[in-house]
């Protein structure tokens, strides 16, 4: 068991419900084992989703997903497809998915609190028909993920309101923070190249490589 150095740790959902309590009957019957039509509206209005996985040995990730609103597709009520976009080729969630189908995806939409939680299994597909349906501007994904939908809910606003996220005049001031490059020179170490030559090489890559 992990030892965190603290004293009152719970260690199981009995302990949880003894001091978080029950959830209403509503929350427990808002979930569905599909997508309606509520469900389709908000996905194709959604141009940002986070794709949560897991390795087989228990290795998690969360990765964002980002295109056109309506980039992830339904197929039909119980399936959808999402483009595998070009990367950095790490291939995290990839190779997660290979592993251990389980994922967890939440579509948001720009301004909009409540988000749309959809829990299944992934497999990665390269059919040229599908393909070719996902393509942007002529340009094919390489691999699609095709997720059979277990549960379907809305997730209620509480976090947007608090982190103030759609909010500009609430934005804290990010101009002192690193820029990617700065961070990949000072984790990754690399003596072939110089930090103005990284920054470069991201911006031509967000300029002509995003598909």
């Amino acid at each position: 068991m992990l030892t965190t150095g603290y004293e009152q740790v719970v260690r199981s959902e009995a302990e949880l419900r003894a001091i978080v309590g029950e959830p209403s009957e509503r929350a427990v019957k808002k979930q569905i084992d599909r997508l309606d039509e509520h469900c389709r509206a908000i996905i194709a209005a959604s141009p940002f989703m986070l794709l949560g996985t897991a390795s087989a040995a228990g290795w998690c990730d969360v990765s964002p997903k980002g295109d056109a609103p309506g980039f992830a597709q339904v197929l039909d009520e119980r399936t959808l497809a999402i483009p595998d976009r070009p990367g950095n080729k790490r291939l995290d969630s990839l190779k997660n998915i290979v592993e251990n189908p389980r994922v967890g995806l939440l579509f948001i939409v720009p301004g909009k609190g409540e988000t749309l939680r959809v829990n299944g299994r992934a497999t990665i597909v390269r059919d040229p028909a599908l393909l070719a349906r996902l393509a942007f501007e002529g340009k094919q994904p390489l691999v699609a993920i095709v997720v059979a939908v277990e549960e379907a809910f809305a997730h209620c606003s509480k976090a947007f309101i608090r982190s103030h996220l759609w909010e500009p005049e609430h934005w804290p001031d990010s101009s002192a923070l690193p820029s990617i490059a700065r961070m990949v020179m000072d984790h990754a170490r690399p003596t072939d190249v110089t930090l103005e030559e990284v920054e470069a090489q991201t911006a031509e890559a967000y300029r002509t490589r995003l598909y």
